[in-house]
């Protein structure tokens, strides 16, 4: 019955995938002579069924790498109206909406390839424009507006001469009053529907009798969020994860830890939904990593930042204010979002995950030190809504400066990367031992 399974779909493969059909005929009449009994046959069969195997492997690879694509983007200006296109390989299922405060238009399509480039075109009334995966099986276009727009216009054109497929959005620029007073537009959605996004949070742990301490690290942005930009094109969040994913594998190396990651792929994930992941995971220590940026190309040097309700300076409460506005950046609807309690920086266990924080961090930059260079006044302070978690102990790690040349190749350096998280490893050590001395006592 096996053979004969495989025998079929030996031969509808054949007929399907090769335009050569002596080759195909050959191919049924082994199957016929196997299923037949001829022994010349089957003594080959066991060879054709393990081609047929391999057949079929890079059969499936190559329909993974035809996954849907967005091949370019033009941004056209009118009197009337702003015409946003993106040309794609399909006709998408889509979901598009606008946002106030920032002012954003956002648009949700399935998971997709995206091959424009990093650098996309922007009109006056378009200020910026960001594309990555949003949610597993979500990609988001986030474009940020001089002002209120509603969506004029939307249409998808099919296939003509040069062209692939157009996704069209006119939007319309309105005044604040209009915008509000009107209503929110309700989202423009296709027919079938595009499914509503899946959070990509990781699901709460299961209950298990290991008593190691989980340490939950934290590469920041990922997906539409790129964080901050070199002026080579380098993302934040591309070495953030190389160093995260670094620093996961010298931690689980040890067996003395468990360790849990935000992300280990380039996909968004909120600031809420960090802190969560820690505080679900009941961890022991944060550690959420970062790159800088600065108006000077000649700053440099590694930082780290813990949680206060006043900034240590200017430049620390500029850094919070950009890292905050990671969920505006991905286009989340704040508006909806519950405030953060005011009152949670004074709760006494509040002040003491910050006192274990601050323990942490000078015993980080300690170390640090000890293989890179580090910016004066290393261990600032800030009110960071990725270190908020009331119970968890959390620091934020800059590793350096993308915006200098020279900082910026060595953050680009394997061997770099290893002394740096080898130094995290043994400052979280020194953590844990000193943790152990001071229960002892």
């Amino acid at each position: 019955m096996r053979d004969r399974v495989f025998g079929w779909a030996l031969y509808i493969f054949s007929r399907i995938r090769e335009k050569n059909n002596r080759l195909a005929l050959l191919r049924l009449r082994i199957y016929v002579g196997a299923l037949s009994g001829q022994t010349r046959y089957r003594n080959h069969f066991p060879l054709f069924r393990a081609t047929f195997a391999c057949c079929l492997w890079f059969f499936m690879l190559s329909t993974a790498w035809a996954q849907s694509s967005v091949t370019g983007v033009r941004v056209g200006e009118h009197t009337d109206k702003i015409r946003f296109v993106m040309e794609l390989t399909e006709a998408p299922r889509y979901r598009v909406f606008t946002l106030p405060d920032p002012f954003r238009v956002v648009i949700d399509l399935p998971e997709l390839d995206w091959r424009p480039g990093a650098d996309l075109p922007r009109g006056g009334a378009i200020t910026a424009m960001r594309f990555g995966l949003f949610a597993p099986g979500t990609s988001r276009v986030v474009l940020d507006m001089a002002g209120p727009v509603r969506i004029k216009k939307l249409f998808v054109l099919p296939p003509k001469g040069k062209y692939p497929y157009r996704f069209v959005i006119d939007i319309e620029p309105v005044g604040r009053k209009a915008y509000f007073t009107g209503g929110r537009q309700a989202p423009l959605v296709s027919s079938p529907a595009l499914a509503p996004p899946r959070t990509a949070a990781v699901p709460a742990p299961k209950p298990s009798t290991d008593d190691r301490p989980v340490i939950v690290i934290d590469p920041g942005h990922g997906g539409v969020d790129p964080g901050a930009r070199s002026i080579t094109g380098t993302d934040e969040k591309h070495i953030a994860l190389k160093y995260a994913l670094e620093l996961r594998r010298r931690l689980t190396a040890t067996g003395r830890y468990r360790v849990v990651m935000t992300r280990d792929k380039d996909i968004f994930i909120s600031l809420g939904d960090r802190r969560e992941i820690a505080q679900r995971h009941g961890a022991a220590l944060f550690v959420s990593v970062h790159a800088n940026n600065h108006k000077s190309n000649r700053i440099r040097g590694a930082s780290v930042y813990t949680l206060s309700e006043k900034a240590s300076d200017a430049e620390a409460r500029s850094l919070a204010a950009k890292e905050n506005k990671a969920d505006i950046v991905a286009g989340i609807d704040l508006s909806e979002q519950p405030e953060e309690v005011g009152e949670i920086l004074r709760d006494l266990v509040q002040r003491e995950t910050m006192n274990l924080s601050k323990r942490f961090a000078n015993m980080l930059v300690t170390d640090l030190g000890k293989v890179t260079r580090l910016l004066r006044n290393t261990h600032r302070f800030a009110g960071f809504a990725v270190l908020k978690s009331p119970v968890v102990p959390s620091v934020l790690v800059e590793v350096g400066y993308l915006s200098n040349r020279a900082e910026e190749r060595l953050l680009m350096s394997s061997k770099h990367r290893q002394s740096f998280v080898g130094a995290t490893l043994r400052a979280i050590d020194g953590y844990f031992a000193w943790q152990k001395a001071l229960n002892k006592t």
